[in-house]
C-alpha cells in the first residue's frame, strides 16, 4: 500500500470526505434505530396502555353502576332506581369494546376481560334479571337475594382487578422499556457526538500532517528562492500534487540560474551598447538643436533680401516675377516657423527645470492673452471650469492649451468659436482636462494620426501650420506623466482630453475659521 504521505491531495480528501460520511451514515441508522425505539415504546404507553387503563376505569364505574341500580331497585322497588343498571350496560358494552382493541397484545388482559364478560353476564342472567323480574310482579322489595348477588358481583369484581393488574404491570413494564430507550438514546448521542469530535481531530491531523505541513515548507521554500537565493533547492516531499509543484519550482529556478549567466555575459556588452547609445542620442539632440538654430540665419537674410526684391521692384518686373518673389517670401517665412516649431520640438525634455506648483487658472490665462489677436479677430469665447494646482513646467504647460486653443480657434467653422476648457478628477490620482470647441471636428479615424509630427490633415493653403502643435503637445504630457488623446465620442466639433498627476501633497488651507469666528466676522 502506498505511504499516506506519498498520496495525491485528492485522494487525501476524497478518503476524509469518505470516512465523515460512513460515519454519518452509522451514526442516522444507529441514531434512527434508538429513536424510533423511543417512539414506539412512547406510543404504546400513550396511545394503547394509559388508554386502556382508563377504558378499565369506565368499565369499572359502568359494573358498579349496575350492581347499585339492581341493589336499589331490589331495596325500593321503583322504576327509577333501575336508570343506572340500564345506563351501565350501555357504558360497559362501549368500554369493553375499546379495551378489547387496545389490548390486543396483552393476551392475559385478554383472557381477563372475557372473564370480566362471561362473568357479568352471569350475574345478569343468574341473578340481576330474575330479581328485577320478582320484584316487578310483587311489587314489594326482595332485600334477601341481596347476598347472592353480592357474592357473584364479587367474582366479577375480582376478574376486573385482574385486568386492571395486567395493564398496570404492562404500563410499567413499558415506562421502564421507555427509560431504557431514552437512556440508550443518549448513549448514542454521546457516542456520535464524541465520534464526531474524533473523527476531526483525526482527518485535522491527517490533513495538517500530509497535506497542510508539507504546504507550509514548500512555501518557505519559494519564499527562499523568490528572496533571490536561485542555488537554493527546493525539498520536494508531501502530497503528489504538492511534489510536482516542487519539481516545478525547481525547474524554474534552474531555467532562471541559466538565464541570469546569460544576462550577466551580455551585460557587458549591453553596457557598452547602452553607453554608445546615450551618446548618439546626445549628439543627436544637439546636432538637431545646433543644426535648427544655425539655419535661422541663413534663413533669415533669404527672407530679408526676398522682402527687399519685393518692396523695391514690386510692379517693376513682370506680373510672374512678382508670383515668384511672393512665393519665395512665403517659404522663406514658413520656413521660419518650422524652424522655430523644430526647435521648441527639441527642447521638451531636454532643458530639465524643476517643477512647480502651478495654476492651471494662471497657464490658462496666460495662453489667452497670447491668444489675444485670434480671439479678437475670429470673435471667439473661451470658458472654463476652476482649474486645480498642478506641478508642471509653466512655458511648456502654457504651450499645450496655447496650442489646443489655437487650434480651436483655427478651425473654425461659420459661427464663431467657443472654447470650454474643463476639468474632473478620475482614478489613480490623475485630472483629466478635456478643451471641446464648435468647430469642423475630426474624423475619428484620425484620433492617433494627428498626434504624428509633421502630419496635417488639411492642405496649408486653406488652414495655415507646421503640423508639429499636437506633436509637441503630445511629448509634453508625457513628459509630465499623463496622456492626450482625441475624444471621438462627441458628435460636433472635437474634445482633446489630457491627464496630470494630483498633487502628491496638497497644502492645507491657511488658517482654517470656526463657524463661531465666520460668524463673527459676518
Amino acid at each position: 500500500m502506498t505511504e499516506p504521505a506519498r498520496w495525491s491531495l485528492r485522494r487525501i480528501v476524497n478518503v476524509s470526505v469518505a470516512a465523515v460520511a460512513l460515519f454519518s451514515l452509522a451514526a442516522i441508522v444507529v441514531g434512527g434505530f434508538a429513536l424510533t425505539n423511543l417512539s414506539d415504546v412512547r406510543k404504546r404507553v400513550v396511545d394503547r396502555i394509559d388508554p386502556a387503563l382508563l377504558q378499565s376505569l369506565r368499565l369499572e364505574a359502568a359494573l358498579v353502576d349496575q350492581e347499585t341500580g339492581v341493589r336499589g331497585y331490589v331495596l325500593g322497588a321503583q322504576t327509577d332506581l333501575l336508570r343506572p343498571f340500564i345506563g351501565g350496560v350501555e357504558a360497559q358494552q362501549d368500554a369493553v369494546g375499546q379495551l378489547e382493541d387496545l389490548v390486543t397484545d396483552l393476551p392475559a388482559a385478554q383472557t381477563n376481560l372475557r372473564q370480566v364478560t362471561e362473568r357479568m353476564e352471569l350475574w345478569r342472567t343468574t341473578y340481576a334479571e330474575p330479581t328485577i323480574a320478582a320484584v316487578e310482579a310483587t311489587g314489594r322489595p326482595a332485600d334477601s337475594t341481596i347476598r347472592l348477588g353480592q357474592a357473584a358481583f364479587d367474582r366479577v369484581r375480582a376478574a376486573l382487578n385482574r385486568v386492571q393488574d395486567n395493564l398496570v404491570d404492562a404500563r410499567e413494564s413499558a415506562v421502564a422499556s421507555l427509560g431504557t430507550s431514552e437512556t440508550t438514546l443518549n448513549v448514542v448521542c454521546v457516542v456520535i457526538a464524541a465520534g464526531f469530535v474524533l473523527i476531526v481531530l483525526a482527518l485535522a491531523f491527517v490533513l495538517r500532517t500530509t497535506a497542510l505541513r508539507p504546504v507550509s515548507r514548500l512555501a518557505e521554500e519559494v519564499r527562499t528562492v523568490a528572496g533571490g537565493d536561485f542555488e537554493h533547492e527546493v525539498e520536494r516531499s508531501g502530497p503528489r500534487e504538492i511534489r510536482e509543484l516542487g519539481a516545478d519550482v525547481n525547474r524554474m529556478r534552474e531555467r532562471i540560474l541559466h538565464e541570469l549567466a546569460a544576462l550577466r555575459e551580455a551585460h557587458a556588452v549591453l553596457d557598452a551598447r547602452t553607453q554608445d547609445l546615450e551618446r548618439s542620442n546626445q549628439e543627436l539632440e544637439q546636432f538637431a538643436y545646433v543644426a535648427s538654430h544655425d539655419l535661422q540665419e541663413p534663413l533669415r537674410k533669404v527672407a530679408s533680401f526676398c522682402q527687399l526684391l519685393e518692396r523695391r521692384y514690386a510692379g517693376q518686373l513682370d506680373e510672374r516675377a512678382d508670383q515668384y518673389i511672393g512665393f519665395a517670401v512665403d517659404g522663406a517665412k514658413r520656413m521660419q516657423v518650422l524652424i522655430n516649431d523644430l526647435l521648441a520640438f527639441s527642447r521638451v525634455g531636454r532643458i530639465v527645470r524643476e517643477p512647480t506648483v502651478v495654476s492651471c487658472d494662471a497657464v490658462l490665462e496666460q495662453a489667452t492673452a497670447n491668444l489675444a489677436t485670434a480671439i479678437e479677430q475670429t470673435g471667439a469665447s473661451v470658458t472654463s471650469d476652476d482649474l486645480p494646482e498642478v506641478n508642471a513646467e509653466v512655458p511648456l504647460l502654457t504651450t499645450v492649451f496655447q496650442n489646443l486653443i489655437g487650434n480651436a480657434l483655427k478651425f473654425h467653422g461659420d459661427a464663431p468659436p467657443q472654447v470650454h476648457v474643463g476639468v474632473r478628477p478620475v482614478e489613480d490620482g490623475f485630472w483629466e482636462f478635456s478643451i471641446a470647441d464648435n468647430g469642423i471636428g475630426i474624423d475619428p479615424e484620425y484620433a492617433e494620426r494627428i498626434f504624428v509630427i509633421f502630419q496635417r490633415l488639411h492642405n496649408k493653403a486653406d488652414y495655415p501650420g507646421t503640423g508639429i502643435g499636437l506633436a509637441m503637445c503630445r511629448k509634453i504630457i508625457e513628459y509630465h506623466g499623463g496622456t492626450i488623446w482625441l475624444d471621438t465620442s462627441v458628435e460636433s466639433g472635437s474634445r482633446f482630453c489630457f491627464t496630470l498627476p494630483v498633487l502628491a501633497d496638497p497644502e492645507p488651507p491657511e488658517d482654517p475659521k470656526t463657524p463661531e469666528e465666520e460668524d463673527t466676522d459676518g
